[in-house]
C-alpha cells in the first residue's frame, strides 16, 4: 500500500489507542474512528513497510458496536477517542487492554489472568463526569475570541463550550467570559507570537458541595476590568473561588507556579466518600469523583486493613488515598514530590480530624529509601517497617530504586493503582520476580469515552 491509496476493509481488532485495525492482502492498517466490526472505505495517509495509517472515509456496513456520538465534534476533538463505540464494548476494550499488557509485557499467563482478573468497574452514566476542565483560548478568522478543545494531535482549537464530558455549568461560565472578552477587547493568547492575555481557563466543580472554581491563566500581570468579570461570574450559584495564575513562559505547561485570589477564596471543597478535601487551582485531584470513590474503595478492599497496620502511600498527591486508608490503618505515611500538594494533604488531614497520617515532601524514590536506610540500620528496621505499601505513580510508573526499596522492606501487601497498564505490567513483573505474587487485578473506567483506564492490582508476599 502507498499513501493516498483507497481500500475497503473489515475492522477486526482494536489498537491500544482505540483505533480500528484491519488488513488488505495481509497489510495492516490502523484507522482512527473505526469501530471493531465496521466494513469501511479508507484512505491511506501514511505507509510503512508492514503497516500503515488510514483515514476513515465512509462506513459501508456499521459495526453492531457502533453508536451515534453525543458530541458533534467527537471525531475532530482529541478528548474523546471512542465515543462512537458502545459503552459495553468500551469496557470490554479496556479489560482487554489491561490483560494484553499483563500478558505481553508482564509475562503473566492467560490461565493466571483468567483466575485473578475481575470485570472493569463502569459507570451508570458515562457522560458529564468531569469535575475539572482546562479550556485553551484562541482567536477565530474573524478576530473573535474562542475556546474549546484542541483537535487531535494539534493545537488548533475546536470552538465548543458544551463538552459532553463536562458539567453543564461550564458552558455558562465560558460564554460569560467570551462575551466579556469581546466587550472589553481582551485578547486571547497566541502561541505562535507569544502575545495576547488569556491562555486558559480552569474550571473545577464540587459534585457533592456544588462549589465552583474558575482560575484564569494569563500571559501578563492582570486582567483589565477584572472587577466587572468577577461580578458577572459571581451571579452563578455556587461560585466560590475566582483566581488568576500568571504564566508568561513559552511552554505547553498550562498553569503558572502560583495563583492570586480575585474573589472569594483560593479553594473549593468536595468529598470522596466521607472524606472532605480542599482543592486549590494547583491541586491534583481525580477528575471523576463517582469513579474515584469506587477506585479508592477498591484499593482499601485490596489492602484489607484490620486497624493496626503501618501503611505507606507513595505519590500521594493531596492525600486522597492516604486519608481513605487512614480510616482503617494504624498509621499512614504519604509521600509526594509537589510541596503545595503536601501542604494540601496536611490541611485535609486536619480538616477531617485525622491524626494518624503523616506527609513527606520529596521524590518517593528518594524519601522511602532514605527513611529505610536511616531507621532500618539504626533501629533494626523496626521503624522502617511497612505492612502495606500503596503506590499510585504517574504514567511512567515506579522508579527502579523505589521498587528495590519496596522489595527490601518486604511489606505483606502491595496495592498498585495505575493510570498506565504498560508500566503497571513492567513493574509487576519486577515485584513478582522478587518475592511477590499477583493476586487480584481490576480495571476501573475513570475516563469513559477515552482510551485511558485505571487499574488496581494486589500483590502479596510469598511465604518463605
Amino acid at each position: 500500500m502507498q499513501k493516498n491509496d483507497m481500500a475497503v476493509i473489515r475492522i477486526t481488532d482494536i489498537g491500544v489507542g482505540g483505533e480500528g485495525i484491519g488488513k488488505v492482502d495481509g497489510y495492516t492498517l490502523f484507522v482512527k474512528d473505526a469501530v471493531i466490526g465496521d466494513r469501511a472505505e479508507v484512505k491511506v495517509i501514511k505507509a510503512k513497510k508492514n503497516y500503515g495509517y488510514a483515514r476513515l472515509m465512509r462506513v459501508l456496513e456499521p459495526s453492531p458496536y457502533r453508536v451515534e456520538a453525543r458530541c458533534r465534534f467527537a471525531r475532530q476533538c482529541g478528548g474523546c477517542q471512542i465515543q462512537e463505540m458502545s459503552y459495553e464494548r468500551q469496557l470490554a476494550f479496556k479489560e482487554q487492554k489491561v490483560r494484553g499488557s499483563l500478558e505481553r509485557i508482564g509475562g503473566f499467563s492467560p490461565e493466571l489472568l483468567d483466575c485473578i482478573m475481575e470485570p472493569a468497574v463502569g459507570m451508570a452514566d458515562p457522560f458529564g463526569y468531569r469535575n475539572k476542565a482546562q479550556f485553551p483560548f484562541g482567536t477565530d478568522k474573524e478576530g473573535r475570541p474562542v475556546t474549546g478543545f484542541y483537535a487531535g494531535r494539534t493545537h488548533d482549537i475546536i470552538a465548543n463550550t458544551d463538552c459532553a464530558l463536562g458539567v453543564p455549568v461550564n458552558q455558562k461560565i465560558l460564554e460569560i467570559i467570551l462575551k466579556f472578552m469581546e466587550k472589553y477587547r481582551v485578547p486571547s493568547y497566541d502561541e505562535k507570537t507569544g502575545t495576547g492575555l488569556i491562555r486558559h481557563v480552569l474550571i473545577r466543580y464540587g459534585f457533592t458541595t456544588k462549589e465552583i472554581m474558575v482560575c484564569f491563566v494569563i500571559n501578563g500581570t492582570s486582567i483589565p476590568n477584572a472587577g466587572k468579570l468577577t461580578e458577572l461570574l459571581s451571579t452563578i450559584p455556587g461560585m466560590t473561588s475566582i483566581t488568576v495564575s500568571v504564566n508568561t513562559r513559552r511552554t505547553n505547561v498550562i498553569m503558572g507556579e502560583s495563583f492570586e485570589v480575585l474573589r472569594g477564596q483560593g479553594y473549593i471543597t468536595d468529598y470522596i466518600g466521607k472524606i472532605k478535601y480542599q482543592i486549590s487551582p494547583l491541586s491534583f485531584y481525580q477528575v471523576n469523583p463517582v469513579q474515584t470513590e469506587k477506585l479508592y474503595s477498591l484499593a482499601l478492599e485490596y489492602a484489607d486493613l484490620k486497624g493496626g497496620e503501618t501503611v505507606w502511600d507513595l505519590y500521594c498527591g493531596i492525600g486522597t488515598i492516604s486519608l481513605f486508608l487512614a480510616q482503617k490503618a494504624g498509621r499512614v505515611y504519604g509521600v509526594e514530590i509537589v510541596p503545595q500538594a503536601i501542604e494540601d494533604a496536611r490541611r485535609n488531614a486536619r480538616l477531617n480530624e485525622i491524626g494518624n497520617a503523616e506527609f513527606f515532601a520529596g521524590k518517593a524514590e528518594e524519601v522511602l529509601p532514605d527513611y529505610y536506610e536511616r531507621y532500618g540500620k539504626e533501629h533494626g528496621g523496626e521503624q522502617a517497617r511497612a505492612d502495606v505499601i500503596v503506590v499510585d505513580p504517574p504514567r511512567r510508573g515506579c522508579d527502579e530504586t523505589l521498587l528495590e526499596t519496596i522489595i527490601r522492606m518486604q511489606p505483606e501487601k502491595v496495592v498498585y493503582v495505575s493510570c498506565d497498564c504498560a508500566t503497571l505490567a513492567r513493574d509487576l513483573k519486577v515485584l513478582c520476580g522478587n518475592g511477590y505474587e499477583l493476586k487480584r487485578v481490576r480495571p476501573v473506567d475513570q475516563f469513559p469515552m477515552t482510551v485511558h483506564v485505571e487499574t488496581v492490582a494486589l500483590l502479596t508476599r510469598k511465604a518463605q
